[in-house]
């Protein structure tokens, strides 16, 4: 028996809980780990209160929470290929499966081994921020010295997506709350303080012409408001708002596979794409760990150290 922490039904906070459950078998494509650190991500939340049932894979309350995770594989079901008993892995939990938990069950294609040198801790965010990072600067495909504008700059995602920019020699101008700005200047983003400046005004006297590029975190309102702001709006590549269609923008293009996860884990390596991990919780803390993300107060990654 193994202790988790999940959701009794769909809902708040309130509905969320530890329990005991015995290992869980890997079907056919998927591996068992020994969860040492599990990423947290808004999507976490989203799928507990019931936003995104499609994502929740059917399976039957309680469900585990979480949805990346790096560990020590203990079992590998039937059509596993690349991935022995006993390599230290990160990778995307199985359709409605959860990472807040001693042991899961990851899916063997979009799961990666961990590169020498890497730590778990870092290894536990690539899933989500690190391809996504990967995935919308490709999408942009901007040469260097142009300029992107990252809406939403101080969260895991959006931190990754301005180290990797930077990495690339973009310069990376950013927008977020007052408490973001520390960790988004240290990356060496050019950061606007959206609740102490006028954005747009702002955005203008540094950069008169326009952006070459901007990605967005945000969504909403925010997306609306800094799109003018982009000298074509084909260039505008939203994470999170699908809308982005009807301002002439594109949706993020995910690569969840395994190749995309080994090229994040090869940038983390080099230290281009490395995580910002403002807070590492015990899994007997995970409440408090994923009530920072749905509050919106975290800055950089939160991780939950399991194992």
């Amino acid at each position: 028996m193994g202790q988790a922490w999940g959701f009794s039904r769909y809902g708040g906070p309130e509905v969320q809980e530890f329990f005991d459950r015995p290992d869980p078998e890997p079907g056919r494509g998927e591996v068992l780990i020994r969860v040492t650190v599990a990423g947290v991500n808004p999507l976490d939340h989203l799928l507990r209160s019931g936003l995104v049932p499609g994502l929740d894979g059917g399976r039957p309350f309680p469900r585990v929470l979480g949805m990346e995770a790096a560990g020590i594989v203990l079992a590998r079901g039937e059509d596993v290929e690349g991935l022995e008993v006993g390599d230290a892995v990160f990778g995307f939990a199985s359709t409605g499966g959860g990472t807040y938990a001693e042991t899961t069950v990851l899916s063997a294609p979009n799961t990666a081994r961990i590169p020498a040198g890497v730590s778990a801790t870092v290894a536990a965010t690539l899933p989500v921020s690190g391809t996504t990072a990967v995935d919308a600067l490709d999408q942009l495909d901007l040469p260097a010295g142009a300029t992107v504008l990252v809406n939403g700059v101080g969260g895991g995602v959006g931190l990754a997506v301005a180290r990797l920019a930077i990495g690339r020699e973009l310069r990376v101008i950013g927008t977020g709350s007052t408490a973001k700005r520390e960790h988004a200047e240290a990356v060496g983003v050019r950061f606007i303080d959206y609740a102490a400046e006028n954005v747009v005004a702002v955005a203008r006297e540094l950069v008169a012409d326009g952006f070459d590029g901007i990605v967005d975190l945000v969504g909403g309102t925010s997306l609306r408001t800094v799109a003018p702001l982009a000298r074509d709006p084909h260039n505008i590549i939203a994470v999170g708002d699908m809308s982005v269609s009807d301002l002439g923008g594109r949706f993020v293009e995910r690569h969840l596979d395994r190749e995309n996860l080994e090229r994040s884990g090869r940038l983390a390596l080099e230290g281009v794409l490395a995580p910002v991990v403002t807070a590492v919780h015990p899994l007997s803390d995970a409440p408090a760990a994923l009530a920072t993300v749905e509050n919106g107060h975290s800055s950089g990654k939160v991780v939950i150290k399991v194992a």
